[in-house]
């Protein structure tokens, strides 16, 4: 009598064993990927900012630190929009990018559009995803 030869029950377990681990690796993979995706974030950070008194305009630093373009659609003084700056709005920034920003005159009902000397103003960035990131100078 002949019997049948196959695979063991112990090689059937490690291939199945096997095959089950490449998948779940397959899957994570897609899994972070796709996590990746739906996570990234802007983060607008002002690292500096100061009236120059030369040029008459107020200098900004701005950097994106976060993992996601910024697009930076509108700067307010004092809560108004429509302030002079050396930007063609609307802007992007991309991650990880620096530029300089500088607003030339707040709007015209902030103080009759001129900076005023001993005024601390709040400038703030107005991005495309509704977020603001505001800054105070002071004018000497």
């Amino acid at each position: 009598m002949r019997r049948n030869a196959g695979i063991s029950p112990v090689i059937a377990t490690i291939i199945i064993v096997a095959v089950a681990i490449a998948i779940a690796i397959a899957v994570a993979y897609w899994v972070v990927g796709i996590a990746g995706i739906f996570t990234r974030f802007e983060k607008l950070e002002i690292s500096a900012a100061w009236y120059d008194s030369s040029t008459g305009y107020v200098i900004m630093k701005v950097r994106n630190t976060g993992s996601a373009d910024a697009t930076i659609t509108d700067v307010f003084v004092n809560g108004i929009p429509g302030a002079t700056t050396n930007l063609t709005l609307p802007t992007t920034v991309a991650s990880g990018q620096s530029i300089g920003i500088e607003v030339q005159n707040p709007p015209s009902s902030v103080t009759g559009g001129n900076w005023q000397s001993g005024v601390t103003y709040e400038i703030t960035l107005h991005t495309a995803s509704g977020k603001d990131y505001p800054k105070a100078v002071a004018i000497p």
